[in-house]
């Protein structure tokens, strides 16, 4: 694997544990949606990366798959958001913890 190869990777690594941190540590749900899409993006930056190191054909394939995980992350977060946006209605706030009195 070349040089800038290694670098793109740590890079998605950086930005996944950062999105991974965000998502798990905040009460906030849109800080919670954001950290999801950052990792979302740090993984289609993995492969597109590493797609780059790979032979003829799979490089295409490398760089085909984050299209379809950028559309599943795009309706992710429509849906994501119109939740949201009904459950702030009926609570009046983003906290993800009064949430907790939704279940069953």
């Amino acid at each position: 694997m070349e040089l800038q190869a290694v670098y793109v990777q740590i890079l998605a690594l950086i930005l996944f544990v950062i999105g991974l941190l965000t998502a798990i540590s905040r009460r906030n749900v849109f800080f919670v949606l954001m950290g999801v899409e950052l990792a979302l993006n740090a993984v289609n930056l993995s492969l597109i990366g590493f797609s780059k190191t790979l032979p003829g054909d799979l490089s295409v394939a490398g760089q085909i798959v984050p299209l379809f995980t950028i559309a599943v992350a795009a309706a992710e977060a429509c849906v994501g958001l119109a939740m949201v946006i009904l459950i702030f209605r009926n609570q009046e706030s983003v906290d993800s913890d009064n949430y907790s009195g939704m279940k069953g």
